[in-house]
């Protein structure tokens, strides 16, 4: 869970380790805040929340002090000054430190001797020497965003034993062992209750496993200007309401003028459902409709309208000439194409199975489309085994790919795991070579437009994991699309509202893993 922090604009950034690398040097060597100016502030931010956890543990937290884990970089020199504040506001601390002290350098070193000077407890770490049970909270300012890798000895001892001491622990910027660009998780790892993000919100934060070993994140200013971020060209954002007002003049709930009709909100065309998948259609459609769109027409094999007819009244039925098959083999493209002429979005491929020449059926749509295209689910499968979009033309209007990990791993000949160990690196390189906008779904879904930008999603939860959830995904997408909204806003409203409608489908039932897609749409 992430916190929100006072300065509102300085949360919307994401950065990678290099990219918060050169906004301190450009803080530090172009603007001229001393190096010593930020470790000091980044600290105090640390002891101001710890002191609060502290203050939340009641009598446990007054009683015994805090152990503050000091590695040998910057990390480890926010956690001395940490130690420093948390003295003078009544906090007791001691610091263990990872190596020899006395090899510590600049302004770490510095934060070292005035710590010694002001009486502050201090040991050398030393494998089963530490007496856990007599503190009431561990820091781990061990290492930093700059660290790669598993951690080493004696670091990876110290985070084994500091894990297992069952303490409340709060890691300065990111945990320990957690990759700061990409979240994935090194053994061993820090298990963090609160992890104080300085400056920005690292991207390893916002992707798993490195969000749930987080714990919760607060963002803290140590004086960076915050205009610094987009002044350097940071493409990677938190899509929270706080964005969609600030970047793109959107507030939530969306609203509409008085002196509007059907007609002004667009008419969307889906192309979706077999005879075995045909609530895979319906959802998409009805999730069209609840996006605001004004309008929605559903393309379907000729042998399912009888059995949809009423199902969703507010759509328009359109059987497609299947031969009675009840599938897409026999539908030509040109039909497809027909309906589509105007229309203002098409989303296609939810439930729309496989069949013999399919990749070169969708081809022809992906080409002769007229409207912005959504597609999604058995459509991805049909580009990717018709050799990916490097063999497909780039299409004159705008396309959305809507894929989960398993179905990206098919576009890009990776395996699931290659996918998820870098979500947000790998949607943006996708988008930007293909020139999509890009959607990876799962936790924390990623959104990458062609131009490079990036939407980390704030919203959801798990119990969305479930059947027809990226049906009703494609639908609201293609919804948003039809309303006018460009095609890298679109995506990333959809995938913000559609998880936001997921939350409050949950907040509405005992047991999050009972929600089901209908829920989700219903309360959008």
């Amino acid at each position: 869970m992430i916190m929100r922090e006072r300065e509102k604009v300085r949360f919307m950034y994401i950065v990678t380790s290099a990219e918060m690398r050169a906004l301190d040097e450009y803080a530090i060597h172009t603007i001229g805040i001393p190096a010593a100016v930020l470790m000091e502030n980044a600290g105090r931010a640390v002891a101001e929340e710890v002191a609060k956890l502290s203050s939340e543990l009641g009598d446990l937290g007054a009683s015994k002090p805090w152990l503050i884990l000091v590695g040998k970089g910057n990390n480890g020199g926010d956690g001395i000054v940490a130690a420093r504040h948390l003295k003078e506001m009544g906090v007791s601390a001691e610091l263990l430190y990872a190596a020899d002290p006395a090899k510590l350098t600049s302004d770490a070193a510095l934060q070292r001797d005035i710590a010694v000077r002001m009486g502050i407890a201090a040991s050398l770490y030393g494998t089963g020497s530490i007496r856990w049970e007599e503190y009431a909270g561990i820091v781990d300012a061990l290492l930093g965003t700059g660290t790669a890798g598993a951690p080493r000895e004696p670091y990876a001892s110290i985070i084994r034993e500091a894990n297992a001491s069952g303490l409340p622990l709060v890691a300065v910027d990111i945990p320990s062992g957690i990759d700061a660009d990409t979240g994935e998780a090194h053994d061993p790892s820090i298990h963090a209750d609160m992890t104080v993000a300085l400056a920005f919100l690292k991207r390893g934060l916002t992707q798993y496993p490195g969000a749930e070993r987080a714990g919760r994140v607060v963002v803290r200013s140590i004086g960076i200007p915050a205009g610094l971020a987009e002044k350097e060209g940071i493409r990677t954002l938190w899509t929270n309401e706080e964005l969609f007002l600030r970047r793109f003049g959107l507030t939530l709930p969306l609203t509409r003028r008085a002196d509007t009709h059907k007609g002004t909100y667009g008419h969307v065309l889906v192309a979706a459902g077999t005879r075995q998948y045909s609530g895979a259609g319906l959802l998409a459609s009805a999730a069209a409709l609840r996006s605001g769109a004004g309008l929605v027409s559903w393309a379907l094999p000729e042998r399912l309208l009888d059995p949809m007819i009423g199902r969703l009244p507010e759509a328009m039925l359109h059987g497609m000439p299947d031969g009675g098959r009840g599938d897409w083999a026999a539908v030509p493209p040109e039909a497809v194409l027909r309906l589509a002429a105007d229309k203002k979005a098409l989303a296609i491929g939810p439930g729309m199975g496989r069949f013999a020449g399919d990749g070169a059926w969708l081809r022809e749509i992906w080409a002769a489309a007229p409207c912005p295209l959504v597609a999604d689910a058995d459509a991805l499968n049909m580009i990717a085994e018709a050799g990916g979009l490097d063999a497909w033309p780039q299409r004159d209007g705008a396309a959305i790919l809507t894929p989960h990990p398993g179905e990206m791993a098919r576009l890009t000949g990776l395996d699931t795991r290659e996918v998820q160990r870098d979500r947000t690196g790998l949607a943006r390189r996708y988008a930007v070579q293909h020139g999509v906008t890009l959607v990876l779904k799962g936790a924390r879904t990623v959104t990458a437009t062609p131009a490079g930008d990036v939407y980390v999603n704030a919203s959801g939860n798990p119990g969305m994991a479930t059947g027809g959830a990226g049906d009703a995904l494609a639908g609201l997408i293609a919804g948003l699309l039809a309303q006018g909204y460009d095609a890298g806003l679109a995506a990333a409203l959809g995938v913000y509202l559609h998880g936001l409608a997921g939350d409050r489908a949950a907040a509405s039932r005992p047991f999050p893993g009972s929600l089901i897609a209908g829920d989700m749409i219903n309360c959008l």
